[in-house]
């Protein structure tokens, strides 16, 4: 439990840090790329995440697993099989890249180099997420925090240098600043192989154990494809949200260009700032899934239940107070990107979304950590599904419009939680107010 609570302070400390930094970073977009620029910006980085989830298979949540659950002699062979493994996926992955992102419509509104940019990612994530994996399982948490605050950094560093050298216009400003995200991935992955070489030397030394390549692949892909599977679900959903947003809106009466920017102060302001105490259930998310693995293949549901109850006590204690500045200062807020902005009412409206979602991310670990990858991906499905249509609906009518889109995220993120909650509570013996059962 000690290397639990340390392990998610130093993550919580960083991750602090690490959202403040990712504040100022989407303060320099909003200044440096304007609205509808900030609106195009925010559009793509849902495809770039979708990109990040197939590049790395999920990698860091099964190596993590694996690592977790097995003795230290079994490391070594483990992480070869791993590394090759990633270095086959990468092979394939980026030649269906060069044949299907061409082809892609999304790109035609952005620089045409914009495809070999996503190309360029597909390694680098695939074998940052080998290091990473096995870090958080060996719950190393300070090389998994170092990571995290260097991708920040050098994103806010590189933005803020080329832009006060140089000037763009809107097209090359994003893409600039694309390329400054890539850059800062190159980054980390530097670091990561470093410290997972040098790691790999120390490991070396150790007395060993051989693994197949097959037991290992089999292992891996049990958590993994089924994992990948939701992240992909997620990051489909998410990527396919603003198009579905803007075709509300144009639908409620908003023309393309208004509803652009719209999207763009709901994702590039709301979100950011609605989503910035998030870093503390990210932290959560980390150091649990190798924790409840731990315990959970253990049989030890004692501990489990104490997790658990922490971890909904920690996230009610920070939650409630962030909503509510939320709530009470949304105009000082988004003021802060753009004067006089409707992002403050969004802001406002999304306090329920932004609460449940803190509550629902270190509860996917626990879905993850006791094998309920499945049970995740189907409450995912329901309530984006619920959602999307409400929000479809809602938006379109032009008494609505975005706050009916709000409205029907709200809802989802509630049936979302509800679903996780009784679904882990009955899975370790306990009841909807985390007292025993019998």
């Amino acid at each position: 439990m000690n290397t639990f609570v340390k392990g998610a302070v130093l993550l919580i400390i960083v991750a602090f840090v690490g959202e403040c930094l990712e504040f100022l970073i989407n303060m320099v977009l909003a200044r440096e790329l304007g609205e509808e620029g900030l609106g195009l910006y925010m559009s793509i980085l849902p495809t770039v995440l979708f990109v990040v989830v197939i590049a790395s298979l999920e990698l860091p949540i099964s190596i993590s697993k694996f690592v977790a659950e097995k003795e230290a002699i079994y490391h070594r062979s483990m992480l070869s099989h791993a590394l090759r493994f990633a270095s086959v996926c990468t092979v394939v992955f980026v030649v269906l890249a060069f044949v299907i992102l061409p082809m892609i419509p999304l790109f035609n509104h952005y620089h045409p180099a914009t495809p070999m940019l996503f190309i360029t990612l597909i390694p680098i994530i695939a074998f940052s997420s080998v290091a990473r994996g096995y870090f958080m399982g060996a719950q190393n948490m300070r090389k998994v925090a170092a990571a995290n605050f260097l991708r920040r950094a050098g994103q806010l560093v590189l933005l803020v240098l080329v832009f006060s050298l140089f000037s763009f216009e809107v097209g090359t400003a994003i893409f600039v600043s694309l390329c400054a995200l890539i850059a800062t991935e190159m980054i980390v992955l530097t670091y990561l192989l470093i410290s997972f070489y040098l790691q790999m030397n120390t490991l070396k030394k150790q007395p060993q154990a051989k693994l197949s390549g097959s037991s290992v692949r089999r292992s891996l892909l049990q958590v993994s494809l089924p994992t990948t599977g939701l992240r992909i679900f997620h990051a489909a959903s998410f990527a396919v949200k603003p198009f579905l947003i803007k075709e509300a809106l144009v639908r409620a009466g908003m023309i393309d260009t208004m509803a652009m920017v719209q999207y763009g102060k709901l994702a590039g302001v709301a979100f950011t700032i609605g989503f910035f105490p998030a870093f503390i259930a990210h932290s959560l998310l980390i150091v649990l899934i190798p924790a409840v693995s731990e315990a959970y293949s253990k049989g030890d549901i004692e501990r489990l239940q104490k997790l658990l109850r922490r971890v909904m006590l920690t996230t009610f204690l920070y939650g409630i107070p962030a909503v509510y500045v939320f709530y009470f200062y949304a105009e000082p807020l988004t003021s802060l990107f753009f004067e006089d902005s409707p992002a403050a009412g969004y802001l406002q409206l999304l306090v329920p979304y932004f609460l449940f979602h803190y509550f629902v991310m270190p509860m996917q670990a626990y879905l993850i950590g006791l094998g309920l990858v499945k049970d995740a991906f189907w409450h995912a499905v329901w309530s984006t599904t619920l959602s999307f249509i409400l929000m479809f609906v809602l938006g379109s009518r032009p008494e609505f419009g975005m706050g009916g889109i709000i409205i029907g995220m709200n809802l989802g993120a509630v049936l979302l939680t509800l679903m996780h909650y009784m679904t882990i509570t009955k899975k370790i013996h306990l009841s909807i107010l985390l007292r025993k059962q019998a």
